[in-house]
């Protein structure tokens, strides 16, 4: 299901330029625009448009544009992952909190916070997840996509158990473009903390500090 109602509200949150005294660490520091190669100003112009609406300058497109053929792949599977897949934006979204919270990313935390509980997420469920814990009030396909990548996160391996109720809850495909999902999103996350990239504070409910 193309998730068609959030392509704004993610452009908005995640892709549109933040304050630059809340991103710039001196780390890829952003190119003007006359500092482009060819290959990375059409990349640039490519996620300029609709839906994306995004600015090569901000995070993380400011470290993609230094390979703008790495780029170009990175940000169709991004609009494959969000839009393109035949999921809920709901569980779409919860796969990328779970993401944010294994990376401890603030950054995309901040940008699909607020997309996930307009998508259906409950809150005390993102709340739960922000704090560390194993979510209460999860719904059955939740709480299947949670310990598959609570399995995969922490134990590097997923049991029958979960493989088998994943498949019964999304199929085979469904369960694969979770997958990407949450992969993709370990790429975007270690480029932002390789970046140091630093969101502004706009209200949105923080991840807390994880107990070792």
């Amino acid at each position: 299901m193309k998730h068609l109602l959030t392509i704004a509200c993610v452009a908005a949150a995640f892709a549109l330029p933040q304050p630059i005294a809340a991103q710039d660490s001196g780390r890829f520091p952003p190119l003007r625009a006359d500092q482009l190669s060819p290959a990375q100003k059409k990349w640039a112009d490519s996620i300029a448009r609709p839906p994306r609406n995004a600015n090569f300058a901000a995070f993380p497109y400011r470290a993609y544009v230094r390979s703008p053929a790495l780029a170009a792949h990175l940000t169709n599977l991004s609009d494959y992952v969000r839009w393109n897949t035949e999921l809920p934006a709901r569980l779409t979204e919860f796969a990328i909190l779970i993401a944010a919270r294994q990376w401890n990313s603030p950054w995309i935390w901040r940008g699909h916070y607020t997309l996930a509980v307009k998508g259906g997420l409950e809150e005390k469920v993102a709340l739960d997840l922000a704090a560390g814990k194993r979510p209460e009030g999860m719904k059955d396909d939740e709480a299947a996509l949670y310990d598959l990548a609570t399995q995969f996160y922490r134990d590097k391996s997923v049991s029958d158990a979960a493989y088998s109720a994943a498949v019964a809850k999304f199929g085979e495909r469904g369960l694969l473009d979770l997958i990407g999902t949450m992969g993709y999103y370990g790429i975007v996350a270690m480029t932002l903390h390789t970046g140091r990239a630093i969101p502004p504070d706009d209200g949105t409910p923080q991840l807390k500090p994880l107990t070792p």
